[in-house]
């Protein structure tokens, strides 16, 4: 799977999200690292193609807890890298500041964009 990085903005802290649902948030920790898989409900296990790419939001990875947005972009700020699919949770990561939008690669309509803190 292909996808933009980009350097988490330095925000002191996550303003207010007037977001309101769920989306499904993975943790993935070691001693060292924590990565982040967030996706939109809607399209989990679905596959979405455009061109030569291909996205594939598999349960293996995303499955998670069903989890608000405002939680869900607390877990994505204090992650060193995160994956994120659907168009309402990069949405939501834009409108925080998290990610800047020319990261955002959109396949087969559907937002993705991987994160890493350096």
């Amino acid at each position: 799977m292909r996808g933009l990085w980009s350097q988490i903005l330095n925000t002191p802290g996550l303003r207010k999200c007037s977001k309101v649902g769920k989306v499904l948030l993975r943790m993935f920790k070691d001693a060292e690292h924590t990565l982040v898989a967030v996706c939109d409900p809607n399209i989990l296990g679905k596959t979405f193609r455009e061109g030569k790419l291909k996205l594939e939001v598999k349960a293996d990875f995303y499955k998670g807890a069903p989890t608000s947005i405002p939680d869900a972009l607390h877990a994505i700020n204090s992650a060193d890298i995160a994956n994120l699919a659907g168009n309402q949770i990069v949405k939501a990561a834009v409108e925080e500041g998290l990610i800047d939008p020319s990261a955002i690669i959109r396949i087969g309509g559907i937002a993705h964009v991987q994160i890493v803190r350096l």
